[in-house]
């Protein structure tokens, strides 16, 4: 059953791994990480560790059984009780579920351990996937996001109050869609 866990120093080369087995398939949706990301890979997953510890960030990986990492969750500028999600799956995760059961599980994690209250998200108009499992995940539609937004394509912001969203969590294991 895949598990949520916190960014971690252990699991810095399945990290690695997980980007680099999906780079092509990431490109398609998001722009791409670039050749220097992966040259300095140890230098900014340090850093990204760093950012987590001072309490503005929190990222979390979706960890198979095997420890193979099938998604990143991050929660990004958390303040006042807002944050701003952020994901990516694997390909062979996509299409049951599985990032729908992470986000959901991510929300309930952003009220229980970082105290936020209404959580957003941005993706392109191009993703649609993205743009279901927000709405699945209970996020509604609040307006355009730019270029700057989305890494130069254009798309929408979603918005979730997490108070209106109940006490339940789904985990990654249990959705099936």
């Amino acid at each position: 059953m895949p598990e949520l866990k916190p960014l971690d120093p252990e699991l810095a080369p399945a990290v690695l791994a997980f980007e680099l087995g999906n780079r092509d398939y990431f490109a398609a949706a998001v722009s791409d990480r670039g050749d220097e990301y992966f040259a300095r890979f140890g230098e900014r997953y340090d850093a990204l560790l760093a950012e987590q510890a001072t309490g503005v960030c929190a990222f979390y990986l979706l960890v198979a059984e095997d420890g193979a990492v099938l998604g990143r969750f991050n929660l990004y500028d958390l303040q006042d009780g807002t944050a701003v999600l952020g994901y990516r799956m694997a390909e062979q995760a996509t299409g049951r579920g599985v990032a729908t059961a992470a986000v959901r599980e991510l929300c309930g994690l952003a009220v229980s351990r970082h105290a936020l209250h209404t959580l957003r998200a941005a993706t392109s108009h191009d993703n649609t996937a993205s743009r279901r499992v927000l709405l699945k995940a209970g996020f509604v539609l609040t307006g355009p996001a730019g270029p700057a937004d989305l890494g130069g394509r254009s798309g929408s912001w979603y918005q979730l109050d997490l108070a209106r969203r109940g006490p339940a969590v789904t985990s990654p294991s249990a959705e099936g869609g």
